[in-house]
């Protein structure tokens, strides 16, 4: 089992992007975010994230197999730049978080959410807000085994 802790996160100005469909979005949104932030020389602050807004596994499960999930992705960044239709620049909020790591392909992590979630529910805890995936390192450079996920939960 991975080590799970309480952290304090700060509030991060990010650029993102929010659609609906299913979850492989997110392989394609984040490098145009990428290149946005390369266009505009935008400096990049930290790891790409994932935003999940589905509350729990069921209800993420349901939402990939109707393709309408709520698929956020952000970069946080240094500073601002010019918007698009699809492209917004927007404070994502800090707070309590629960914290673990997932380390292995991404589509391996469904028992790592489960400790996390069992962990969270032992100590009392309730999810506040939408968890959170920060991808540590790049697909395309490490083999999958060594690729390291983030995972946060606001809990109050």
């Amino acid at each position: 089992m991975s080590d799970i802790d309480i952290v304090e996160v700060g509030p991060q100005l990010v650029v993102g992007m929010r659609k609906t469909g299913m979850y492989e979005l997110i392989a394609v949104m984040l490098p145009e975010l990428f290149q946005y932030t390369f266009d505009k020389g935008i400096e990049i602050t930290g790891g790409p994230t994932f935003i999940c807004h589905e509350a729990g596994e069921e209800e993420a499960m349901k939402a990939e197999r109707e393709g309408n999930a709520d698929v956020e992705v952000a970069i946080p960044v240094a500073k601002k730049a010019e918007e698009t239709d699809n492209i917004k620049f927007y404070q994502l909020p800090g707070g309590k978080m629960a914290k673990t790591i997932h380390k292995g392909p991404y589509e391996d992590s469904t028992d790592t959410y489960r400790e996390f979630f069992a962990w969270i529910e032992e100590k009392g805890l309730t999810i506040t807000g939408p968890t959170r995936e920060i991808y540590l390192n790049d697909p395309m450079e490490v083999p999958p085994e060594e690729i390291l996920t983030e995972i946060y939960a606001p809990v109050d």
